[in-house]
């Protein structure tokens, strides 16, 4: 049997782990809710850390705790910081409402490590406690929530950066493919000519549209509730304390921080969190539409659209020798219906706050993290394995431009739009050109027909004459 040691608490007492950094409670959170397997993520566990940090300097500051003990607790937030201790946060995802659990995991966890550098021994909690001076000044009501804010500002960094990494590789696709006339589609039938380069810069500026937006969000998620305590009151903490924390969180993070205007509303109210999410849908809404572009464009390769090729990154059957997938527009498909099952979850989890308090912030935080970390994955992948080496067939697409019915379009200004239905029809009955018929049908002249009907001038648009 592992060995243990007894841990007394409200409740009474618990046996923890003999050599944990988590204590009593946290052993309850593991007994009570082993649901999942799943933790918050890193970023939660380095935002908590911080927002611990912050508070000890603060509460040094104001002279409420011992320089001594502060620089402790300081030096064992930034060891969790840097991703020491991490087996240490061992709370489900789905715990107790409000996220005391994670937030005792880590006021234990930081008290008994700042005790050890202090030279006493696990689970002691003298002269540091959890309650009384690791989470001095504090409420999991004021910290879970900040800490989901500067969770999810850390994360959307590394998430605008491979969304303009995307952006980047569509765009020179543009540039390479801008001379490439293929044919258009609209209800996935057959339209008027477009370029391939076009198609790729039209992809290029709806990513750099959702870039933008989900960018934009960087700067409500700012505004922070620190100091609020229990119900946004700040009972129990100092008014100077949330302004001095809040000082050092921004000069050590460099993100947008402030102090929240009113305490209560920010403390009642997540809709930041639903607009974010929101703004992540979206972009992964583009992501699945751009991917199955890619899909079909690639299609084939004898028997499909087979206008591009995409990189062939692995085998693609067991049984069918040479098959090549579209391997990464798929992943990315499968990424973006996950993200929009986040959204889901967290539009729920916001709109379920009660009075002072929304107790849902654990499954919330989750779901607001998780689509930024999948989406900066896969977007990388997308640039990297697919965009970046995606190879055109000018002569297929040609091809296909010259035999789409659509050509008809150019002609309805000069011959009357039953009459260009007409050929429309009589060309998809007896497969000739559009050219031959309207020649044929002397409605044109064969130089008129040619330079009418050509698919490269059509692609340019305007009034063809």
């Amino acid at each position: 049997m592992p060995r243990t040691r007894l841990e007394r608490d409200s409740l009474g007492t618990v046996r923890v782990p003999a050599t944990a950094y988590y204590g009593s409670q946290t052993q309850r959170a593991v007994e009570n809710f082993p649901i999942s397997g799943l933790r918050l993520q890193p970023e939660m566990v380095r935002a908590f850390a911080l927002i611990k940090k912050a508070s000890a300097q603060a509460n040094a500051q104001l002279r409420l705790l011992p320089a001594p003990h502060a620089r402790a607790i300081m030096r064992a937030a930034d060891e969790v910081f840097a991703g020491k201790l991490s087996d240490q946060f061992v709370v489900d995802v789905y715990q107790a409402g409000a996220g005391t659990s994670l937030n005792m995991n880590m006021n234990e966890v930081l008290a008994n490590r700042a005790n050890q550098l202090l030279g006493r021994r696990l689970g002691t909690y003298t002269p540091l406690h959890p309650n009384d001076h690791v989470n001095m000044g504090q409420s999991t009501n004021d910290t879970f929530p900040t800490a989901m804010r500067l969770a999810a500002l850390m994360s959307l960094a590394p998430l605008v950066d491979a969304m303009e990494q995307l952006e980047g590789s569509l765009a020179r696709k543009a540039r390479q493919f801008r001379g490439i006339v293929k044919s258009g589609r609209t209800h996935l039938q057959d339209a008027v000519p477009v370029r391939l380069g076009g198609e790729f810069a039209a992809y290029a500026l709806a990513v750099q549209k959702a870039r933008q937006a989900v960018a934009a969000h960087a700067v409500p998620l700012g505004e922070l509730n620190l100091g609020g305590t229990a119900t946004g009151t700040g009972l129990n903490a100092p008014p100077q304390m949330r302004f001095i924390a809040i000082r050092a969180l921004k000069r050590w993070t460099k993100l947008p921080l402030r102090p929240g205007r009113h305490l209560q509303e920010r403390m009642q109210s997540h809709a930041d969190f639903a607009r974010l999410s929101g703004t992540v849908r979206a972009y992964a809404l583009e992501l699945i539409r751009i991917a199955n572009d890619l899909r079909l464009m690639a299609s084939g390769p004898h028997t499909g659209f087979g206008e591009i090729d995409l990189p062939a990154i692995q085998p693609g059957s067991s049984i069918m020798p040479g098959k090549v997938n579209p391997v990464v527009p798929e992943m990315v498909d499968m990424v973006g219906f996950q993200v929009l099952g986040h959204d889901t979850t967290v539009a729920l989890a916001v709109q379920a706050g009660q009075l002072e308090l929304n107790v849902m912030m654990p499954v919330m935080a989750y779901n607001v993290l998780q689509p930024l970390r999948l989406l900066a994955a896969a977007s990388r992948v997308l640039a990297e394995k697919c965009v970046d080496g995606i190879t055109a067939h000018p002569a297929r697409c040609a091809e296909l431009a010259g035999q789409s019915l659509a050509l008809v379009t150019a002609l309805a200004p000069k011959i009357g739009y039953l009459n260009a239905a007409m050929l429309a029809k009589e060309s998809l009955k007896t497969r000739r050109s559009m050219v031959d018929l309207v020649v044929q049908h002397r409605l044109l002249t064969p130089a008129q027909a040619r330079r009418l009907l050509d698919p490269a001038r059509l692609s340019q648009g305007g009034l063809i004459r």
